[in-house]
């Protein structure tokens, strides 16, 4: 259950923290809060930011929008035309989504990963990835059975979504692009 105080407010630092679902450190990657609309809460990523994971650390090459939903197993991230490997959109299915404020302007924004992703790049269009990563870690870390057929299951509505160009993944990222480049920062 979030707290009232742990809420992030526009303009607020946020780290994202992504763990697996045995614990282990996975992404962690910085943004600035712009707010919310119905679908959830929306985080700038820009270019030259420092990210990483175990195994990997790196500076951002593009601009990047993070959603948060209200309801769902579920974050998105949009890139735009600069992302060097063309990606559009990678969605992560994940759970335990939860907010903690550390600082007055700072939050960490906590998720498990759950392996499985909904990607669309230019080369290749929309397709999940890392299937065989959620097969693996659904008998190595015990993913319970009521767990994986969720996942499954809202991995199927995702990309009936995002191929339909439905809500929230009809184009209103490009507002969220806009806001967050001429918003001034922290």
């Amino acid at each position: 259950m979030q707290h009232a105080a742990d809420a992030p407010r526009p303009g607020d630092l946020v780290v994202a923290r992504n763990r697996k679902y045995d614990g282990t450190a996975h992404w962690v990657v910085p943004g600035r809060y712009l707010g919310s609309d119905e679908f959830g809460h929306w985080m700038f990523q820009g270019t030259n930011e420092f990210i990483s994971r175990p195994g990997a650390a790196l500076y951002t090459e593009s601009d990047a929008i993070l959603l948060i939903p209200f309801t769902g197993d579920w974050v998105a991230t949009f890139y735009d035309e600069a992302h060097p490997e063309r990606v559009e959109l990678y969605i992560d299915l994940a759970i335990e989504l939860a907010w903690r404020r550390i600082r007055p302007d700072v939050v960490e924004f906590h998720i498990i990963d759950m392996d499985l992703d909904v990607v669309r790049t230019q080369a290749r269009g929309l397709y999940v990835d890392d299937e065989d990563e959620f097969a693996q870690h659904r008998i190595e870390l015990a993913y319970p059975d009521e767990l994986c057929t969720r996942m499954e299951s809202a991995c199927a509505d995702l990309v009936t979504a995002v191929a339909g160009a439905n809500a929230p993944f009809d184009g209103r990222d490009a507002a969220w692009f806009t806001l967050g480049r001429t918003s001034p920062s922290l």
